[in-house]
């Protein structure tokens, strides 16, 4: 027997207690938000508010589920004890009882009053976040998934940049909303930050938005949530909530072309020689492909590969050497580098701030 078995087997054969205890610990866990320390995933914790209403919503809906689950539970406990079979030689057989009205009424519209209360309270919060209303003073991201990492585009601050997405707090008396515009350039993909916003699918030549407000400042991780290939585990989302002034210091960074030496060094040269060209773009260089990350402010970020390694200068070197040691099955291929070339070219990628 496999443990997921072990498990879900040894919780029944503590009897009723210990599901009690379970159900308790879940209801707890969602009346009362955690506080500190906070799992950056924790969606308990919601701080924007699309995500804020998606737990509302899960809470009404545990508290309707768990009503009924108290209610069957008492109901079989009863039934169980007061008809339990009394003595060995009682096999007779008990009475028969046919068609109540009374309770084929109950146990038939009950459910369906459930059932209408549910619908329209999900459809009420479904409503109230897809509808909602573009402020002026939105700010617009267009987010592109790929296998398998993420594209994020500023079309009017015109900021490119990857897999480190980067928005304002918004303050509930004067709300800054980010909204996202998103699209795949391959493959199926799912953008979900369970702190920030609920799970919206990317889907090659259908485009989906969504929106988010978050109300404090920090790093708010998330997944690709949509099995979209080989490195589907290693699609990390990184979203920090930028102070606004912070913002506007990032954005004024991002507008800047590349801050590499004015002296063409040697890994620039490799750079330029080999294939890396046509897949990247550093700006005010030749280098200006699209089908990898755009690399202009590559040292700006904390990570590499879709958050799979610190950006660090031996994980840069390890990357470029041989990017299946950090990622395998990622779409980025070795380009026969020796390791003193992709010291250089390390070397030169750490100057682009």
């Amino acid at each position: 027997m496999n443990n997921r078995n072990t498990a879900s087997g040894s919780l029944f054969t503590l009897g009723p207690r210990a599901i009690v205890l379970f159900c308790a610990s879940a209801f707890a866990a969602f009346a009362e938000p955690a506080r500190s320390p906070l799992s950056p995933t924790n969606i308990f914790a919601p701080v924007s508010t699309p995500a804020q209403s998606i737990f509302d919503l899960s809470r009404f809906v545990l508290m309707i589920t768990a009503a009924i689950f108290v209610v069957v539970f008492s109901l079989l406990v009863y039934a169980v004890m007061k008809f339990r079979k009394k003595t060995p030689v009682d096999s007779r057989e008990p009475a028969q009882v046919y068609g109540s009205t009374q309770v084929e009424l109950a146990w038939t519209v009950i459910p369906i009053l459930i059932v209408v209360v549910l619908f329209l309270a999900a459809a009420r919060v479904i409503g109230s976040i897809q509808n909602m209303a573009r402020p002026d003073n939105a700010i617009d991201v267009t987010v592109i998934g790929h296998q398998f990492w993420w594209e994020y585009r500023y079309p009017s601050l015109k900021v490119v940049t990857a897999n480190e997405l980067h928005i304002p707090v918004s303050n509930p008396a004067h709300p800054v909303p980010t909204f996202l515009t998103l699209l795949s350039a391959d493959t199926d993909h799912s953008f979900w930050v369970p702190r920030l916003a609920g799970k919206t699918d990317l889907i090659p030549n259908h485009p989906n938005t969504m929106w988010m407000d978050p109300h404090e400042t920090g790093l708010f991780l998330g997944q690709c949530a949509q099995y979209c290939g080989t490195q589907h585990a290693k699609m990390l989302l990184r979203v920090y909530v930028d102070s606004r002034e912070d913002f506007a210091r990032w954005i004024q960074a991002q507008s800047q072309p590349a801050a590499a030496g004015r002296t063409s060094s040697e890994g620039q040269k490799i750079f330029e020689q080999t294939a890396c060209i046509n897949c990247h773009t550093i700006a005010g260089t030749p280098a200006n492909g699209t089908y990898g990350p755009d690399l202009t402010h590559l040292m700006s970020r904390q990570t590499i590969a879709a958050g799979a390694a610190p950006n660090t200068f031996g994980n840069l070197i390890a990357w470029i050497y041989n990017p299946a040691v950090i990622k395998p099955g990622c779409k980025m291929p070795s380009m026969g580098l020796s390791i003193r070339q992709a010291n250089a070219v390390a070397a030169y990628l750490e100057t682009l701030r």
